[in-house]
Parts: C-alpha cells; sequence; structure tokens
C-alpha cells in the first residue's frame, strides 16, 4: 500500500520566477522529488543523471529539488541560490535549511530520490547515485498505466530559468602562475582562462564556454565545469607535448593544454563516471590536481581516494583511499577519505583539503590528520590543530615559511596552519567561497569563487573570526543498545534482477565512529541484512554503511545481459537510547 505524499514546506522556491509552489500543482503528473546538498559530490552526479530523464519525460514528469543543507554555509538563501546557478540546476528547487520536507519524507542519505504518481501517492525511494536507469524502467512502465487510467495530465514545467549578470569569470575553481600572468579553471563557463599580471585583463580563453568534451583548437575545445590545473615541469612537457593538466571534472577527465599552440587533448577519461569494475581508464569527479613525485597526484572526489596518472608512461592508477568515505589515518591502501577536493605538494608531503570531513591532510609515506575529526563536525575556530575547526574546505596552498593556507570555503575565510607549531590561525574572512589560491610575491592571490573574482591578500594578514561549532542539523536517529538489526532494501528495477553469475551482486561493508560503538557485527559480507551489537557506554556516534547492488537483465534469451550498479555511502547519525529502535532500515531502492 503506497502512502501519501506530505506536502512540501521549507523557506522558499528558486527557479520558478518567484511562484510559490504546493504539492497540488504537481497533481496530475509525476513528480520526482531529489533531496540534495551542494556540498555532495554523489548529489551534484545525480544532477547530470536527471537531466536525460527529464527531457525524455517532458511534460509527464517534474522534477523538484528540495535543498536540504549539511553544513551552516548551505542553509544560507543567498549561497543555495548561487549553487543553483553555478550547478545549472534546470528545475523546480524547494529551499528546506531547516530539514522539515527532509524529516517528513524519512530521508537519511544525500541524495534521495523519492517519485511521487500522479495521484499524489510515493511509489519509490532511492538513495545514492546510479538509478537513473531504474527511474526510466518505472516510469516507462507507470506513465502508460496511467494515461490508460486517465489519471495523468500532462503540462508544462513551472521551472523559470534565472537570468544572471554575465561576468568574465564564472565561479572559478583553482588558479596557476604563469611567468607573466595567472591560468585560472573558470569552472562556470566551461573553459580555462589566462589573466594577465594584474589578475583581471582576460588574454586568452581556452574552451568556447560550451558546456562538451571536445578536443580541438583553444576556441573549438569545449570542457564541462573544470576545477583543477596543473603545471608541468619543462622538460616532461616538452616530452609529452602539453604544458598544462586539467582536472575536467563533470568529464570525469584529465585533459591536457599546449600553451603555445592552444591545442586542448584528453589524457585520460571517456566522459562516463567511473563505477566499480571500470579499471582506471575512467575518472570520478577529479576535483583538484597536483605535481609531486614525478606524476599528476589526482584528487578523486567522487570516489573518495587519491589517484596518480604518470604522463610520460600514459598509466592511471590507484595511489590511495578504499573508496568509503571517512576519516581514517594510515596505510594509503587504507586509509578513508572524504571529498578530497584541494592538493598541494611540499617536498616529501602531499596536502590534502579534505572537504566533507571538513579536514587538513598529508600524504608522505602514510596518511595524516592536521586538523578535522569526521563527517558531521565543523565550525571556526583557531588555536591547537586538534582543537582548531573548518567548514569544508576546498583548496590549500604551500606558504613561502612553510605553512599551509587553506581556503575554507563555506567559512568564507582563509586560513593559516603553522606546521612547525601546530597552531591554525585566521588569515582573511568575509570571502565568498575561496576554493584556491597561489602565492605571488608577498600576497595570497585568492580564487573568490561565489564573486566570481580573484582577490589578494597579503601573506602576513591576520584576522578574528567570529568563532563557533557545531554538528550537522540532520536529527540522530535513537537506537537501543544490543542487539540491532541493519537491513538495506533493494528491489531491482523493472526488467532486471540480482545476478550472481559473476560472483555475490551485494556488498555490505559496516563500520562506526568511534569504532568500539559496534562491539559485533562490523566487516564486510554480501549479505544486505546483518546483526549488529552497539554498546550502551559509547552513546552518540556515526554508523558508516556502505552498500552496493549489481542488477542485470532478466531474461534467458539475453546472451550479454546488460548490468547497472547501485551504490550508496550512509554516514547515519546515532544516538544510544534505552528506548531506541532495534531495527534500522536504508533503502538504496524500493518501493
Amino acid at each position: 500500500m503506497h502512502v501519501r505524499a506530505p506536502e512540501l514546506r521549507g523557506r522558499g522556491w528558486l527557479n520558478t520566477g518567484g511562484r510559490e509552489l504546493s504539492l497540488a500543482d504537481f497533481r496530475g503528473r509525476f513528480l520526482l522529488l531529489d533531496f540534495w546538498a551542494f556540498c555532495c559530490i554523489n548529489c551534484l552526479h545525480v544532477l547530470d543523471e536527471l537531466r536525460p530523464l527529464e527531457e525524455k519525460y517532458g511534460d509527464a514528469l517534474v522534477i523538484v529539488g528540495v535543498h536540504s543543507p549539511k553544513f551552516a554555509h548551505e542553509g544560507e538563501e543567498a549561497a543555495v541560490r548561487a549553487a543553483v546557478e553555478r550547478y545549472e540546476v534546470g528545475h523546480p528547487v524547494l529551499d528546506d535549511p531547516e530539514l522539515v520536507t527532509w524529516q517528513n519524507y524519512t530521508a537519511r542519505a544525500w541524495p534521495t530520490l523519492v517519485l511521487v504518481d500522479p495521484n499524489g501517492y510515493i511509489v519509490a525511494q532511492y538513495s545514492g547515485e546510479g538509478h537513473a536507469h531504474a527511474l526510466d524502467a518505472q516510469l516507462a512502465e507507470l506513465v502508460a498505466e496511467h494515461e490508460q487510467a486517465g489519471t495523468l495530465t500532462r503540462g508544462k514545467s513551472p521551472y523559470v530559468a534565472p537570468k544572471p549578470e554575465p561576468t568574465e569569470l564564472r565561479f572559478p575553481a583553482k588558479v596557476v602562475a604563469l611567468d607573466k600572468g595567472f591560468l585560472v579553471a573558470d569552472a562556470g563557463n566551461h573553459s580555462i582562462v589566462e589573466l594577465a599580471a594584474d589578475a583581471t585583463t582576460v588574454v586568452r580563453r581556452f574552451g568556447s564556454k560550451r558546456r562538451g568534451f571536445d578536443d580541438g583548437d583553444a576556441d573549438e575545445a569545449t570542457f564541462s565545469e573544470p576545477n583543477g590545473l596543473a603545471l608541468l615541469p619543462a622538460d616532461v612537457a616538452e616530452r609529452v607535448g602539453y604544458d598544462v593538466v586539467v582536472a575536467d571534472t563533470v568529464n570525469h577527465a584529465l585533459r591536457g593544454i599546449n600553451l603555445e599552440t592552444g591545442r586542448v587533448t584528453t589524457l585520460v577519461g571517456t566522459g562516463k563516471q567511473w563505477m566499480d569494475g571500470d579499471g582506471t581508464d575512467v575518472l570520478s569527479s577529479p576535483w583538484d590536481i597536483a605535481w609531486w613525485q614525478d606524476k599528476v597526484w589526482i584528487a578523486m572526489a567522487g570516489v573518495h581516494q587519491l589517484w596518480t596518472f604518470d604522463p610520460i608512461r600514459k598509466i592511471t592508477e590507484v595511489a590511495a583511499g578504499t573508496t568509503n568515505e571517512g576519516l581514517r589515518d594510515g596505510a594509503k591502501e587504507q586509509a578513508w577519505f572524504a571529498q578530497t577536493s584541494g592538493l598541494a605538494a611540499d617536498g616529501d608531503r602531499l596536502w590534502l583539503a579534505d572537504s566533507e570531513i571538513s579536514a587538513l591532510r598529508w600524504l608522505d609515506t602514510e596518511v595524516h590528520t592536521a586538523v578535522g575529526t569526521g563527517l558531521f563536525d565543523f565550525g571556526l575556530r583557531d588555536g591547537k590543530a586538534e582543537e582548531a575547526l573548518l567548514q569544508h574546505p576546498l583548496g590549500v596552498t604551500v606558504l613561502p615559511d612553510g605553512s599551509i593556507a587553506i581556503a575554507d570555503t563555506y567559512n568564507g575565510a582563509v586560513r593559516r596552519y603553522d606546521t612547525r607549531q601546530g597552531i591554525v590561525e585566521t588569515m582573511a574572512t568575509g570571502l565568498a567561497e575561496p576554493s584556491g589560491a597561489v602565492v605571488v610575491g608577498n600576497e595570497l592571490l585568492v580564487v573568490e569563487s561565489a564573486a566570481h573574482r580573484l582577490t589578494r591578500v597579503p601573506l602576513g594578514a591576520s584576522a578574528t573570526p567570529d568563532e563557533f561549532s557545531t554538528r550537522t542539523q540532520r536529527p540522530p536517529m535513537d537506537l537501543a543498545a544490543g542487539e540491532v538489526t541493519l537491513e538495506v532494501v533493494f528491489t531491482p528495477p523493472p526488467g532486471q534482477k540480482l545476478d550472481d553469475r559473476y560472483g555475490p551482486s551485494t556488498r555490505l561493508l559496516i563500520s562506526s565512529t568511534p569504532e568500539n560503538l559496534i562491539r559485533e557485527g562490523a566487516g564486510d559480507s554480501t549479505d544486505l541484512s546483518r546483526r549488529l551489537v552497539i554498546d550502551e557506554r559509547v552513546g552518540d556516534g556515526v554508523l558508516h554503511v556502505a552498500v552496493q547492488a549489481a542488477s542485470c537483465d532478466d531474461s534467458a534469451e539475453v546472451e550479454f545481459p546488460a548490468c547497472h550498479m547501485h551504490r550508496q555511502d550512509w554516514g547515519v547519525p546515532v544516538r544510544v537510547s534505552p528506548t531506541g529502535s532495534t531495527r534500522l532500515e536504508l533503502v538504496l531502492s524500493g518501493g
């Protein structure tokens, strides 16, 4: 029996031309609610996955984004508006800073998708990414059913496209210094821009400003939200025929630029997003890159790993991380990262901005954490590194004295970590989502992404911020101490089934922070149900649940069935309570 969809409530609507909407405005059509947060790389992947679905079903389907913030900055109305513009969201968005609609729909993860039928009933829910084909199959059946029953009333979407003022730079991301100027990843204009020494005057542009994935001359090539940039050493550049490597994020690719000819070429990537089993010829949202130890190091934000690319041998390899999201130091192959978005090389260390855990980390022979404690703790606090707080930093820069400048993006600040004293200080505040920086003489040239400009900050600058510390406002789930059953619900899409012919089709990995929250039941298995024993003495914590399921065509006549991988990582805040539940159900895919 299906449940009637709750009303849509929040602070207001975006992309509607100022019109306020309610559930009744969508009656007669299918409504797909996309619960997202603009910090979340998986949510950004889903925005791209849904675009073809929107086009295919047109006037039978309306997609509505429900922006449900994780970080404090994401609750600011201006920040949500900027994000909707930055990521070219092409449907109405409900701004839900208090998570009212999120809780009414019992969402537990970013992203969560909820399909509502023309009569206003919830017919399916999905968590994570990779569900576009499942939604397509389900809609194909349901649209035909409702059309035949006369309950489908096709109509125009209430979407109204915003009309922003044009600027020369649009949501720039990273910057590197050239001999006589700068190179900027102009993400919002889908191009790379060379600026003169004044950091304002445009010398030339690589890319046509159109979103695309085309190689060619500077005015013909296309990118899709490029972020990271790295200059190759001169001897390497001469051997390979290009000077600059670009992390072309939404194309899931590395691109090369020859600065003399302006030619753009693809180095790694097919335009397709990496999924388990794809090897290393396919990437997943490379966000930043750096030249270190004779290779290009890649912050592979989409799968929470570090990869390397050897331009001489043309080989891409996984260098660190397990694909599990979180904070775990130690051996490279066992470490956990969380959407690494900034890299900076300094001798025998590679510094990392690990955005989703609000952390500054470094890699030498192992992975270490300087600042940051986990997925849900963040804020703005100076002082000893173990007590300092950041909020979703996207960039790191090595300063001349060996300290590290942090683009503390969601705090609108530049912070400084003194590597010798282990202290964090604030250099500047009041910046609009700083995302990267480069040292120029006695100044730090900072990319103010949401202000569409570069800003100079003196290296000796100091500021006294309004400090705060907090956790995500997402409410914890009350769990009972002792035995708890955790079950992941997965229903294969219409026409598909779980297929074990090439090995187990499901995998469930469970851990916790702190580790002793789970006395029994942590670890890896192929069963989607698990008995856990929760330690009552630990109190609050986070359950980390990673699941994947492969579904394939359910037909004996198909020799090579099409298979799809469904994947989600949950970080579930929990509170151990005498009245807590003995069952935790997480929906990967189900009605």
